[in-house]
């Protein structure tokens, strides 16, 4: 595996089709999901580690999000990535930033009414990579749910010829989704936080069982939170999986979104539910089978 810091360096490594896997560093199971996808279909896989700051809040946690770059080589490196991008940030922004990439109406609600300017951020530096790098195909998981509806529409809006692909969310053996917050989690915090994917299991079984109301799944996925002592729930949000808009009713490809605060770390899941061949059919993702990366190392 080549580690490069230019755009230039990485164009010049890659041949035949490349996958593209953006991450923020601090690497676990889920994001070698992705690069294990990327592997399968792709020539060169190329994995981008970079903290991006354009997409924290002046309150969020920039400073103290989780790095270890020796760790994420060696991880990239087993998982057999071809290309380590590690950019700093002057090859990202060299100049003061005179253009952002601003998507409508798919981030107004859920994270974007919340964290105002998150989703800019986030188009403009998967904007930034997509025209440095060039990527045939990117890989995203489906826990960020509306992130992905977001490059989606900005990949189709500015042409870029790029594949977005969506992988399932990997989840501990518990049930909780990975997240490189998670270490924040204390043990009474860490309990309180698996009501959040008990409330998400509900509703896929609901889903199975025929129900079909918005406000009904919603409920399903917010009653285990609001009992939960220690836990205080942002919203829980079926929206449509095209445009990011709340639905009344399950009439169309959705996902069920949950976001929720355990003390200082702030935690997000979901259910897709997809129209498939045999009908609505959740999608929870996949669970591992022994505690994370993310504990054996700390």
């Amino acid at each position: 595996m080549e580690i490069v810091r230019t755009f230039a360096d990485a164009r010049a490594l890659g041949s035949g089709r490349v996958g593209l896997v953006p991450t923020m560093g601090y690497l676990h199971e889920g994001h070698i999901s992705l690069v294990d996808a990327a592997r399968r279909e792709c020539d060169t896989v190329t994995v981008s580690l970079f903290v991006n700051p354009l997409q924290f809040g002046p309150t969020e946690d920039l400073a103290s999000y989780p790095r270890d770059p020796d760790r994420d080589a060696e991880m990239v490196a087993a998982a057999g990535a071809d290309i380590l991008f590690a950019p700093p940030l002057a090859e990202m922004y060299p100049t003061e930033m005179l253009t952002a990439v601003s998507v409508a109406d798919v981030t107004e609600g859920m994270e974007g009414g919340l964290r105002p300017g998150h989703f800019d951020g986030v188009a403009t530096v998967v904007a930034k990579l997509f025209a440095g790098l060039v990527p045939d195909r990117a890989y995203f998981g489906r826990k960020d749910a509306q992130q992905l509806v977001t490059v989606r529409r900005m990949a189709t809006d500015l042409s870029f010829p790029t594949v977005i692909v969506g992988e399932p969310i990997v989840r501990e053996s518990d049930g909780l989704a990975l997240s490189s917050r998670n270490i924040y989690l204390d043990p009474a915090e860490r309990t309180a936080a698996r009501s959040i994917s008990r409330g998400i299991m509900a509703v896929a079984g609901a889903v199975l069982e025929g129900k079909r109301s918005g406000a009904e799944l919603e409920l399903i996925a917010a009653a285990p939170v609001n009992e939960e002592p220690g836990i205080d729930l942002d919203y829980a949000t079926l929206a449509s999986q095209d445009t990011s808009a709340s639905m009344a009713n399950l009439d169309r490809p959705a996902f069920l979104a949950v976001a929720a605060r355990v003390g200082r770390t702030r935690l997000l899941d979901n259910v897709h539910i997809d129209l498939t061949d045999t009908g609505w059919t959740p999608d929870v993702g996949v669970r591992l089978d022994e505690p994370s990366i993310l504990y054996r190392e700390a």
